[in-house]
């Protein structure tokens, strides 16, 4: 059963088609074939090709969300299982197709890739469609050796691999590295049954020490990328536990192995302006046996670890409420403490002698004039008895 929803999404559309219905695939569909349906989308209702039709634009960024979604395991797990409302707050992770965004959107972008800030770009159309109607040039790329190169930027340069039975179940590395640290992606076409060549992986550079560098590896196992843009946006939405969301952008890759044939690979320049600078070298793994079982057990080790790390975010995370609790508990101890001390003082201060001194001096004075008072009261009543006498005498 789809899901659907009534309110605006952020491409504009009012209704929000279910994402299969939109590229036209069933629930159960393999990511090969959610890929090949949203590259016919694409090629369809590219803005290059429909310019000034709002309606295909629309449409072209329903089929570019839709894949966004579906063609992340995550997230398409997130979507089968809750809906729109899953995966709306990770709406911000979406891709640009440089070639269609215009001068000064794409400063504004080199801008905010130069603060750090990871760009996801999409391949231009034009690519895809000259490799979709095989009318590019494809030059040969021998099993161990290497070829340098330039590529303009949103431009393609296409190579052809050709492998043995062996060879193939020996496995087959394919690298690209810049030392001029230029942005790239690595792209591997497939084959289609109806002709041409249509994109099936990609890998976007990352830097590594003083170079960029991309690599496809096909050796019989599950291998591994590091979605930088992953982590960033998990580490956006907590700045606090980086540790824990670091090897959440680490998603396995969708081709793990090669058939013997030919096989097409290109380098595609995803720099803002200039020129991308290359080296590409294809090797067979069979003297690299070595490396070989250390990269599956590098791997293995990190996937551990991303699971100890989610379970120990939880640990953590109850550990530092605790001490945000017993912190706030250490504050208002103390200051009980010092509001106690403090009162302790001013009562232990109320015993002294000045207070006393001052107390006996006004009693002594006090008594002082009493005694006064009750000598001059006497003296006037002997005064007034006399007089009587006298009067009395004087009267007989």
């Amino acid at each position: 059963m789809g899901y659907s929803n009534t309110e605006g999404g952020s491409s504009g559309i009012a209704n929000r088609r279910d994402l299969y219905d939109v590229l036209s695939v069933s629930r159960d569909s393999s990511d090969q074939e959610i890929k090949s349906a949203y590259r016919k989308l694409a090629l369809k209702y590219h803005p290059d090709k429909n310019a000034g039709n709002p309606e295909t634009l629309e449409l072209f960024r329903e089929a570019a969300h839709s894949y966004n979604v579906l063609s992340d395991p995550e997230k398409r797990r997130k979507y089968d299982n809750s809906g729109f409302e899953a995966i709306d707050a990770e709406d911000m992770d979406m891709k640009i197709d440089l070639s269609n965004i215009g001068t000064v959107h794409t400063m504004f972008a080199a801008l905010l890739s130069k603060l750090g800030v990871p760009i996801k770009t999409t391949v231009s159309v034009n690519v895809l469609e000259e490799a979709h109607n095989e009318t590019v040039t494809v030059r040969p790329l021998p099993l161990g050796t290497s070829v340098s190169g330039k590529v303009e930027k949103q431009c393609a340069q296409f190579f052809r691999v050709t492998i043995s039975e062996e060879q193939a179940k020996s496995g087959i590395v394919v690298r690209v590295t810049s030392a001029a640290q230029s942005k790239f992606k690595l792209l591997y076409f497939e084959q289609d049954y109806g002709g041409g060549y249509n994109l099936a992986l990609q890998e976007d550079c990352e830097k590594a020490g003083n170079v960029t560098s991309a690599g496809m590896y096909f050796l019989h196992f599950q291998v591994y990328r590091m979605d930088s843009v992953v982590n960033f946006l998990a580490m956006g939405k907590d700045t606090e536990s980086a540790l824990f969301k670091k090897l959440e952008g680490f998603t396995p890759c969708e081709v793990s192995e090669l058939n013997s044939g030919t096989h097409i690979f290109a380098v595609y320049g995803d720099n803002f302006f200039k020129t991308t600078s290359y080296t590409i070298e294809a090797i067979c793994a069979n003297t690299y046996e070595d490396t070989t079982h250390k990269l599956k057990d590098i791997e293995q080790q990190i996937l551990r670890k991303r699971t100890e790390l989610r379970q120990f975010e939880t640990e953590y995370r109850q550990a530092l409420a605790r001490y945000q609790e017993v912190t706030n508990r250490y504050r208002q101890e103390k200051q009980k403490v010092e509001e106690l001390l403090k009162e302790r003082e001013g009562i232990r201060s109320s015993f002294t002698t000045a207070r006393s001194m001052v107390g006996s001096g006004m009693n002594a004075n006090l008594k002082g004039l009493q005694v006064a008072y009750s000598k001059e009261v006497t003296s006037r009543l002997i005064t007034r008895s006399s007089h009587a006498c006298y009067k009395c005498k004087d009267s007989g």
